[in-house]
Formats: C-alpha cells, structure tokens, sequence
C-alpha cells in the first residue's frame, strides 16, 4: 500500500552500517580512499522517508509544533506564511527547463525550483497539520512536472537539475509513505520522470566548483533512495567522499588540499588557481571561500544533506566528514559574525552572505555528536528560524534544530 510507511530492521541495518564503518571509514582527517575504491554502501533495504529528513525527525518537528515550542513554532509560522506553502499556487511546468550561467536565459529555471521546494513545503505541511489539502496540493505539483518536463539544457543545466532534483525527492518520500491519495500509476510516471529527466544530468559529477558536483551528489543520493537505485546509490557515495575532501581543507591534508578526483586540477598553480588564487591554507577553508561566501554555503549545505540522507539510510558519514565539516562551518561563521578578516585569507576581503545553510550539519556535529561549535553555534542561532534561499535549502529550523532522531 502507498501509504504504508516502510521501515528497516535495526539489525540489518545495524550490520550494514558497521560493515561499512569497518571496511570504509578512514580516521578524522585521514586522506579520502583512493580513486580505484569501490564501496558498496546501498542499504539491503531502503528506508522511507529517508531524504533529508526520516520519520523519527517528522515526529519529532511535529510534536515540537503542536506543542508551541521554540524555536520550531516560529519556524513553522515562518514557513506556513510563505507563498511555496500557498494552497492556492499553480504550478509552472514545461517540457524544456533552459538556464544559461546565473539562470540568464531564465526559462523555467526559478518556477521549476520554486516549484519543487514548494512541493517539499506542503508536505511538511501536511505531516504537521494533517490535512490532506496540503498533500494534494504537493502531489498536484508533482504530477504537472512528471507529466511535462524531457530535458535541462543550456550551461547551468547541471547545476539546475541538482537544485530541483534534490527537492523532489524530499517531497516524494515523505508524501509516498506517510499518505495514501497519490495514485501508483503517478508514483511511477514521477519514478520515471526522477530516472530519465534528473539522475543522467547528476549521477556523472561535475568538474566545475565544487559546490555544483556536492549539490548535484545531493540530489542523485536523494533519487537513488526514493527509485531504490543501489547502483546509482554507490556510485552518488563513492563521488561525494572523494569530492568532500577537496572541497574542505584541513591541516591534515599536507601543504595544498585535495584534487577533485578525475579533474585535471593537480599541480600547485592549477591547485591555487581552483582554490580562488588562495595559497595560504587553514583549516576549514573551502575551494569557494575566496569566491563568495553564498556558493560556499550551497556546498557546505548540500555536504550536510547529503550526510543527513545516508544517515537514515543506515550509513552514518559523519564521523567521517566531521573534523572538515565543523572546520569549515566555524571558519565561515567566524567571518559572517564580522570578525576582522586577515591579509592572507584571500586578500584581507570576503564576500559574505552565507545563508541559511547551518542547522542541519550544526545539529548534526553539536546535537548528536556533541562536539563544540562556538561560532557556528551563535550564527546558527542568530539566524533563527532559518527559512529558505529559494533554491534547494528551506525550513532547516524547523526540521533540524535540536533534533535528536
């Protein structure tokens, strides 16, 4: 039944994920595995919802709400008052999304993102409230776009089918397996519409900067889950550790980051030159701090997301990614909280505007494992409640904050 929420038994998983920690997780700080490493990471069985936020998560957002707690009220309040939870929105399909670099030409690009994270908003709308209003309005969405849309073209077709292709799913799961209203012959017309229309765009990675290839990961693990796609799955893991190493520098790495694996990045000039001109490095540097803090914050939320989804999946990355996540975070924190920027961080200039990209991996580091995160911790909580950048991140408040599941 569509409806029927699909668990996982703890000791299948349980033995999955330590199989993988034993053979696959290097130490705090260690080298990322070499190219050659095949992991087979994929759940015997999938667990559904499990994109971003799993059903444990659900609850416990939802008991927050209805019992007036804060911060999760106001972050719920936040979001019912903002247009993509509108019951009234009409959705904007079209057979050909085309977006050129910074979405100029602009065809379809903003409706198809707006539209998918409005999607992902009424279905948390309607986990909280249930009211089925705002499940068929989610499935009204999703239906449109998996009846039109062939193809992503121009330059940022990349890029764009990531930032789409993550929301879907979030959307899809928790409206799959948490209600009975969407048909089975639109369930798999959506399916098909994931499989030939997104993954094919993602799957492959991207040589460009690094918050592309992590945002397009992002969506690709997303998809695999929601398709039951081990292979794709695999392959969505096996790109995203070697690409989070060099996209977040620690002291550990030697004197230059990490490479992206498969580019043709790998001398020191070409290492310098991908890194923005920086040539000095420090721990939590990103391959995008140099350039802007807002596309540091699409790679560094899209890292979170991604760790988040195989979490719940069974496969926990985070001790694995922890020491450069919470490096990276705090470095960026640091400076968006207006500390004095040194000379030898890219000139003694940044440009700032990090966004609402915190709360999951801050939860994630602090909540559940524990660990110290001064600055990250004060932005996190001045930006409460985080909402939406409009692109792939929206409602992390309400969805992640303090949230022990």
């Amino acid at each position: 039944m569509l409806g029927r929420i699909r668990t996982t038994a703890i000791a299948v998983i349980g033995a999955a994920a330590l199989a993988v920690t034993s053979m696959t997780t290097p130490a705090a700080g260690a080298a990322p595995l070499p190219k050659t490493t095949t992991v087979k990471a994929a759940p015997a069985t999938f667990v559904h919802p499990g994109v971003l936020v799993g059903k444990g998560q659900l609850d416990f957002m939802k008991s927050k709400v209805n019992a007036g707690a804060q911060p999760w009220k106001g972050a719920y309040d936040q979001m019912m008052s903002h247009s993509l939870a509108s019951l009234s929105r009409t959705p904007k399909p079209r057979a050909i999304v085309e977006c050129g670099s910074y979405s100029n030409p602009n065809n379809g690009c903003t409706d198809e993102r707006q539209d998918a994270l409005a999607a992902y908003t009424l279905a948390l709308a309607w986990y909280v409230t249930q009211d089925s209003r705002y499940a068929k309005k989610s499935i009204e969405i999703m239906d449109a776009w998996s009846a039109v849309i062939k193809d992503h073209t121009n330059s940022n077709a990349p890029l764009q089918t990531g930032w789409a292709g993550s929301s879907w799913p979030r959307a899809a799961e928790i409206i799959r397996y948490t209600y009975t209203g969407w048909s089975a012959a639109n369930v798999t017309r959506f399916s098909t519409m994931l499989r030939n229309v997104y993954l094919p765009k993602v799957i492959n990675g991207s040589n460009s900067n690094g918050n592309w290839e992590l945002s397009m990961m992002e969506a690709a693990i997303g998809i695999s889950v929601f398709l039951e796609d081990r292979a794709s799955y695999d392959k969505a893991v096996s790109k995203f550790r070697g690409r989070v190493p060099a996209f977040i520098y620690i002291s550990a790495d030697g004197a230059l980051p990490k490479a992206p694996p498969g580019s043709s990045v790998d001398t020191k000039a070409e290492i310098i030159s991908y890194w923005q001109g920086q040539s000095t490095f420090m721990d939590g540097l990103t391959q995008e701090t140099c350039r802007d803090f807002v596309h540091t914050g699409y790679g560094l939320s899209a890292i979170s997301h991604f760790a988040e989804t195989t979490r719940i999946q069974g496969q926990d990355l985070y001790p694995e990614i922890s020491e450069r996540l919470r490096h990276a975070l705090g470095l960026q924190a640091k400076y968006q909280l207006g500390t004095a920027v040194p000379s030898s961080l890219c000139g003694g200039k940044l440009t700032l505007g990090l966004g609402p990209v915190t709360e999951v991996g801050f939860n994630a580091l602090n909540t559940r494992m524990g660990i110290a995160m001064t600055n990250t911790q004060r932005l996190t909580e001045q930006q409460r409640p985080a909402g939406t950048n409009v692109l792939f991140v929206a409602w992390e408040t309400l969805t992640h904050a303090g949230n022990p599941a």
